[in-house]
């Protein structure tokens, strides 16, 4: 699973998804991409399906980019305790994913293919996206 090898703070406040995405808007690596069309805390779990799943359905032809990485500890308290003595221990690990992230890029697909695999991945997300393309192709000397 995805998780940080150190961090600062081992809890942290949960916060608010408010806003759009600041970076990582357009497809920078890739060819496709799969943008984010609402917030949400996508976990390890869910990262690594998406993954096993791009990299199943890519094989050696295309190449894989994850852009997210979950950093962020939720913290969860045992069932039937009783409210009070401080706050419960690290159950997983989430990435914040605000509206109009990239998440997931792929090369080396025709479009056809790649829209089919993509919405392949986006079945196994808890939030609505869509199939975004890069804005400049990719020249074939910066593929290799």
């Amino acid at each position: 699973m995805l998780m940080p090898k150190k961090i600062r703070y081992r809890k942290v406040q949960r916060g608010t998804l408010k806003g759009r995405s600041k970076g990582a808007r357009e497809v920078t690596f890739g060819e496709f991409g799969l943008q984010a069309t609402e917030p949400a805390w996508l976990t390890a779990q869910q990262i690594e399906a998406v993954r096993v799943t791009l990299s199943r359905k890519l094989k050696k032809v295309g190449k894989l980019f994850l852009r997210i990485f979950p950093d962020k500890p939720i913290s969860k308290k045992p069932a039937e305790t009783r409210m009070g003595k401080g706050k419960g221990n690290v159950e997983f690990w989430v990435a914040c994913v605000k509206r109009d992230r990239v998440m997931f890029e792929i090369s080396g697909l025709e479009e056809a293919e790649a829209k089919k695999v993509l919405h392949m991945a986006s079945c196994k997300l808890p939030m609505r996206t869509r199939i975004v393309r890069r804005a400049t192709p990719v020249l074939e000397q910066e593929m290799e």
